[in-house]
Formats: structure tokens, C-alpha cells, sequence
């Protein structure tokens, strides 16, 4: 086995990119994928410079500059963010400029040992599983060293914050003088959103409190994962009365938490619903989501007379789906959302001013409260149930031969088996078990209109695995 070889042992591409501890994620396999990267658009006849950014981690911006030199040496231009970041700022770039690609040294809410790569296409989607398997199958030593090709460093923020106010010119024109009257704490949590979704708030007019906006590459000691617990002080700003809306971002900004006054911090399955209702009202469209969020956004669909796609697990596939005729947005139970007319790829960013906008034309929480009440209650919860790797395939294949057609007490109306099994029930609930992509587990999901439903459904669930689980 040759050096290459040993070192691509541990590079997989997974649910959204490679991302492994320091004591994996080194110079020496980040050069083989880059090397990958430049044979890949090669061999696919992809013309273009490539657009390298990366997040606030201590040693992201050398991760960027050695790929970017990797990619160079291939005789390819490269353009290098000047300062970190967010993810959906370089897709946009990726996206709107002369690029084949994009490159993002990020491992986006994982804890700051951790860093990651993501490879992003030149239409600013998420890469797929057929792109990111054949950049594993490719993986190599960079077989030049000097560059070919030229570095440039650009600030790609500036681009990107122009695309976004022009992408509300319209509707800020309506409500520019309300927007001046809202006050707004915003969280970067110290990472990529700083300078961004709080510099797109402030130039829009509307009063922005900031809150962790300085860079600290260790996150203050916590991941920088948007969840109730760790915004309590965003939570707290909105429920006195000092803020009227409250914005958090994960490491890369391409998640966004949102907390209101009557409804606190929003449940992502709600902000997906909230999201597409607010888009409804000036488009027609239909929505994109994931077998494990809510069918909350069905109902606000169906009033619509407008579709809804279901996906697997992974907002790549949200973003593929998003590439059909007249849909509106997607989104996903995690707090990615991304809207198809900007881009086909989650955006943390763009979201907080969309809903800012839609704040001053009705309170959120109105909104909110006109979707409950047409299409809820929702309840939803999840369990999980140890399985080594190697067994989850086994599991699954084995469980489709033991489908009931009762569970928990109601018919089974239909099955989805795009990622896992699906069980939708005659009363609306639903059961979904399947593999998890970053742990040894099997995953229970359960949706249902009362708590002591999704126990029963999650229960029921973890029997029906325990039947075919060694």
C-alpha cells in the first residue's frame, strides 16, 4: 500500500462533506483531495477558476490556502476568500461567478477539534454522492508542485450582501420605515456569520444587538451548533421586550435559529412551514422536505393546492429536489433552509433578512399561530437504537420483510422507503426508522398530533427493530 492509498483510508465524503478530528483532518490528505477536486473537473471538462473559502477554526485559512495551492498547481486560477466565510456566501459566489467550483474548509457545528471539506458545484448545489464517490475513487498525491495557475484573494461577502438586498428591493420598498422600528439581537456563535447576517440586518435599517461576534476559533468552548440551550441570553433579549426577533447561527452560517416573542425558540419543522407560507403569498410553488421533518409544511401545501417533494436524509438531496419546475424552497428538520430563486443550497444568512422583512409586514408570531391552528397540532420526537455500521444494511433489508400492516393500533396507509421505511398511518402519524450517517445507531422518528402518540409510535417503533436487530 503506498502512502496515498493509506492516507485515503480515512477520507469519506458523508452527509454534507469529510469532516474528521485534527489528528485526521491534515495537510497531507486535504492535498489529495484537492488534487481529486482538479481531476475531477478535468476529466468532466469543467472550464473555470476555483473559489476557496473557509470558517473562523484556527487553521482553516492555511487548510484553504493549501488546497487552493493544490488546485493552483493544476493549472487552474483560484480564488481565496480574504477573510472567513459562511457556506452559502462561497455557493453563491460558486454560483454567480466564472467558477467550476467551490471549495469550503469547514466543519460547520462540530466542536472545534474537528475540521472538515465540502465541495460545492459550479451551480452552488451541494455535491452529490456519484460526484463525491468518484472524488474518493481519485483521491491522490499532487503530482505538481508549482502553480500554474494564479491565487487571488477577494472579499466575497461584498457580492453576495448586493445579491441579497436586490433580492428584497421590492418588498423593502414597501416596508423600509417598519423596518427601522425593529430592534434584532443576532448570535454568530464567534463564527462565519459575524460581519454578514448582522452587517445584511444593519444595512437593511433595522437596530442590531450582537451577541458573540468576535472571532474565537475555540467557539468559547462549546459547538457552535444553534439550540435552545446554548442561546439562552438571545431567548432571554426577545422574552423582556428588548428585542423583536432574535437570529442565531451555526459555525458556517448556513443554519439559522429564529426566536420570537410568544413562541420562544422555534421548532425548525415550524420555521419551514412559516418560511414557505410567507413565500406563498407573493409566488406559487410547491416545497421540498425530508422524510424526517414534519408534515406540518404538507398542510400549509395542500391549502395552496401546491405539492410537496420528499427526500432522504441530507440536504443535498433537498437541493437536488429543489432543481424541479416551480418549487419554492426546502428545508429540513436540522434548521437548513434554502429558497430555489437564490440558491439551491442551505443559506443562514439571506433567511434572517426574509424574515425581518416579513416581521414588519405581520408579526411572525400571527403567522405562526394562523398555521397551528389550520394545520396542527404537531408533536415529534426521536430515540435511537445501537447498531454497529456493518449491521445497518442488514438490518434495513431485513426489516422490509416484516413491514406490518397495523402499528400501534392504526392501518398502515403507505410506505416510503427512499431513505429507511416510512410508515404513515391512517390517523396522520407517522414512523420512520432508519440508519444513522454519523453514528452506530438506527434512528426512530415519530410524528404524531399528542406526546403520549409519538411515545407510543416511538415504542412501537423500537419493538418492531428489536425483532431484527442482533
Amino acid at each position: 500500500m503506498d502512502t496515498a492509498d493509506g492516507l485515503a483510508e480515512d477520507i469519506s465524503f458523508g452527509t454534507d462533506g469529510w469532516r474528521a478530528t485534527l489528528s485526521t483532518f491534515t495537510t497531507e490528505r486535504l492535498q489529495l483531495v484537492g488534487q481529486a477536486v482538479a481531476t475531477y473537473l478535468d476529466e468532466h471538462g469543467q472550464d473555470g477558476p476555483v473559489v476557496v473559502g473557509y470558517d473562523a477554526r484556527e487553521h482553516s485559512r492555511g487548510f484553504a490556502e493549501e488546497v487552493a495551492r493544490v488546485i493552483a498547481a493544476n493549472g487552474r486560477d483560484v480564488t481565496i476568500a480574504t477573510r472567513d466565510c459562511p457556506t452559502p456566501v462561497l455557493a453563491w459566489t460558486a454560483k454567480s461567478g466564472p467558477y467550476a467550483g467551490g471549495l469550503m474548509i469547514t466543519a460547520s457545528h462540530n466542536p472545534p477539534e474537528y475540521n472538515g471539506v465540502k465541495f460545492v458545484m459550479g451551480d452552488g448545489t451541494p455535491a452529490l454522492p456519484e460526484v463525491t464517490d468518484a472524488l474518493e475513487s481519485l483521491l491522490a498525491e499532487p503530482t505538481a508542485t508549482e502553480p500554474h495557475g494564479s491565487i487571488t484573494e477577494e472579499d466575497v461577502r461584498d457580492g453576495y450582501l448586493e445579491h441579497a438586498h436586490t433580492l428584497f428591493e421590492s418588498r423593502l420598498g414597501d416596508v423600509g420605515d417598519d423596518l427601522s422600528t425593529l430592534t434584532v439581537h443576532y448570535d454568530a456563535m464567534h463564527g462565519s456569520g459575524r460581519g454578514v447576517t448582522d452587517r445584511l440586518l444593519s444595512e437593511s435599517g433595522i437596530s442590531v444587538e450582537r451577541h458573540r461576534c468576535d472571532r474565537d476559533p475555540t467557539f468559547g468552548g462549546v459547538p457552535p451548533e444553534p439550540e435552545p440551550e446554548r442561546a439562552p441570553a438571545l431567548i432571554e433579549a426577545v422574552d423582556s421586550g428588548d428585542a423583536d426577533l432574535g437570529f442565531i447561527n451555526d459555525g458556517d452560517a448556513d443554519r439559522v435559529g429564529i426566536v420570537t416573542p410568544n413562541h420562544g425558540y422555534l421548532d425548525p419543522n415550524v420555521v419551514l412551514a412559516l418560511l414557505y407560507d410567507i413565500l406563498l403569498e407573493s409566488e406559487s410553488g410547491g416545497v421540498v422536505r425530508t422524510v424526517s421533518t414534519s408534515s406540518l409544511v404538507d398542510g400549509v401545501a395542500a391549502a395552496a393546492g401546491e405539492s410537496v417533494h420528499e427526500t432522504a436524509v441530507g440536504f443535498k438531496w433537498v437541493a437536488d429536489a429543489m432543481g424541479a419546475d416551480n418549487v419554492l424552497c426546502g428545508g429540513e428538520e436540522s434548521g437548513g433552509y434554502g429558497i430555489a430563486s437564490h440558491l439551491r443550497n442551505k443559506d443562514g444568512v439571506l433567511l434572517a433578512l426574509l424574515f425581518c422583512v416579513a416581521e414588519a409586514e405581520q408579526p411572525l408570531d400571527d403567522r405562526i399561530d394562523a398555521i397551528l391552528d389550520s394545520h396542527g397540532p404537531i408533536v415529534q420526537d426521536r430515540s435511537s437504537v445501537d447498531c454497529p455500521d456493518e449491521h445497518k444494511a442488514v438490518v434495513i433489508s431485513a426489516l422490509s420483510d416484516q413491514l406490518p400492516e397495523q402499528l400501534a393500533g392504526k392501518a398502515v396507509m403507505r410506505v416510503n422507503d427512499v431513505d429507511g421505511f416510512k410508515i404513515v398511518l391512517a390517523d396522520g402519524s407517522w414512523l420512520l426508522v432508519r440508519p444513522s450517517g454519523t453514528e452506530p445507531k438506527l434512528r426512530v422518528y415519530a410524528e404524531a398530533q399528542s406526546e403520549s402518540r409519538v411515545s407510543e409510535l416511538l415504542a412501537a417503533g423500537e419493538e418492531l427493530l428489536e425483532s431484527v436487530v442482533e
